[in-house]
C-alpha cells in the first residue's frame, strides 16, 4: 500500500468574519465608468478605483452602494437602479467580499466630494481601462466584462 501524507489543519471553532466592500460602476450613456485617481489614503495612492466602501453595521449592500455614492461622487441613487454585476472573494486583510453593482441611472452631476482622498474623477470605457488600477478591481472588471458574476482572488 502506498504512504499517504495528509496535512492536517488544526481546528478553529470561531466563526471567520469577512470584511463587505461595495463597488459601484457609475455607467454614463456612451458606456463609461466613473473612476477615482486615489490619494493620501495609504493604499494604492495614484491608482483609478471605483467609488467603494465598506458596509457599515445594520445597512444591506444596496444601501451602502447608494451611501457610498452619495458620499463620494454627489449622485442619488434608487435601489431599483442597482444591478448585480459581480462578487469578489478577495484574500486581502485575512479576506473580504467585495460587491460590485452597476448603475445606469442616477440624480445629479458626478463631483469629488472627497478631494482629500481622491485627486479627480475620470470616466474610462470598459475596454480601454486606465493603466493604474488596484489589480483586483481590473480582475474583477474583466469578469464583469465576460458577464461572469464569481471570482475568487488571490487565494
Amino acid at each position: 500500500m502506498p504512504n499517504i501524507t495528509t496535512t492536517t489543519h488544526a481546528s478553529d471553532t470561531r466563526r471567520h468574519k469577512l470584511t463587505g466592500d461595495v463597488h459601484l460602476l457609475l455607467i454614463d450613456a456612451d458606456g463609461q465608468i466613473l473612476f477615482g485617481r486615489r490619494q493620501n489614503t495609504g493604499y494604492e495612492d495614484g491608482s483609478y478605483h471605483l467609488p467603494s466602501g465598506h458596509l457599515e453595521a445594520g445597512e444591506s449592500v444596496i444601501q451602502a452602494l447608494i451611501r457610498e455614492a452619495k458620499e463620494e461622487v454627489g449622485v442619488t441613487i434608487v435601489p431599483e437602479a442597482v444591478e448585480f454585476s459581480h462578487v469578489m472573494h478577495n484574500s486581502s486583510s485575512g479576506g473580504r467580499v467585495a460587491f460590485f453593482f452597476a448603475v445606469h441611472e442616477w440624480e445629479g452631476t458626478p463631483e469629488n466630494r472627497e478631494p482629500d482622498k481622491c485627486s479627480e474623477l475620470r470616466w474610462f470605457p470598459l475596454d480601454a481601462l486606465p493603466d493604474h488600477l488596484i489589480d483586483y478591481c481590473r480582475t474583477a472588471l474583466a469578469h464583469i466584462a465576460d458577464d461572469e458574476s464569481f471570482s475568487v482572488y488571490g487565494w
